[in-house]
């Protein structure tokens, strides 16, 4: 570590102030990179990204926060009275802002209850006092087309008469200013009809744009010791690669509620660094078995 410190002084000693503040700026950045990435914190992600995590440090984050529907997480009430939980997300997502690089996508993922729908688009509300909405994208878990014999995926039951069962969740896709380039080929799908192969510029291969409409199956929750609101790997490996992995550098993903690391483990399989923040041992532990093996 002297020799660090001896080697950085010889540095500085000739630069003029200008480049010698950028040089120090630059050095605690890569010091400080060093000792927080590819790692998991046990703490409240507001208190972590204020105080861990530097300024216009994260490339992607992708998550999914609790939807204050009174779902049954070991270290968290998920009950709170709902003015007060849109003012902790926009406090989260105040934080977001202060990370993510200006070039940045923040995936955010969400569902509502069937018999109040418009929850979602509430708390979307207040993250663009922060972020401008990008995209809308529609996870759907579940689809039946049964004049084509299609009917796969799964969907939560609801014992009701009047509300119909809620196959699918947003993903929104927010951005600083609405002006970040994806890559949406990285997530294509083939040409249906192959006549459109080279009607077009840009239709030269066999593949299109996905659209918003995602369908993604999910596996469901059948131990106790799995965290109860998981999405599958897919879901953040779509979110990633849209953003885009071709930016000749390693991107660093943010999970700010990480459970039990499903986007650590897609960063992970891609290339990338992650960072995430998790104030539950039990998915901790669970992370981190999942990213060791």
């Amino acid at each position: 570590m002297i020799d660090i410190i001896h080697h950085f002084i010889a540095i500085i000693q000739n630069l003029d102030k200008i480049n010698l503040i950028k040089s120090v700026k630059a050095y605690f950045c890569l010091t400080m990179t060093v000792n927080w990435l590819n790692k998991i914190y046990q703490m409240d992600c507001i208190k972590g990204m204020n105080e861990i995590l530097p300024e216009k440090s994260i490339d992607v984050i992708v998550t999914s926060p609790p939807y204050n529907i009174n779902v049954e997480y070991n270290s968290y009430n998920d009950n709170r009275p709902f003015n007060e939980y849109l003012d902790w997300i926009e406090l989260v997502a105040q934080g977001c802002f202060r990370v993510l690089k200006d070039d940045g996508s923040f995936f955010f993922n969400i569902g509502d209850r069937p018999s109040d729908e418009l929850r979602s688009l509430s708390v979307a509300q207040r993250i663009v006092k922060y972020f401008t909405l990008q995209n809308t994208i529609h996870w759907v878990k579940s689809i039946a087309v049964p004049e084509r014999d299609i009917n796969i995926g799964h969907y939560k039951p609801v014992n009701s008469l009047r509300y119909l069962n809620n196959s699918h969740e947003y993903i929104f896709h927010f951005t600083k200013l609405g002006d970040v380039e994806v890559d949406k080929l990285a997530i294509g799908v083939p040409y249906a009809d192959k006549s459109n192969i080279g009607r077009w510029k840009k239709a030269q291969n066999d593949l299109r744009g996905r659209g918003n409409q995602w369908f993604i199956p999910y596996e469901t929750v059948q131990e106790k010791k799995i965290h109860p609101a998981m999405f599958p790997i897919q879901l953040p490996e779509m979110c990633i690669k849209l953003h885009g992995l071709n930016k000749n550098r390693i991107l660093v993903i943010l999970d700010p509620f990480l459970g039990a690391g499903t986007t650590a483990l897609a960063a992970k399989k891609l290339g990338c660094h992650y960072v995430g923040f998790e104030i539950d041992s039990n998915y901790i532990e669970l992370a981190l078995e999942a990213l060791n093996e």
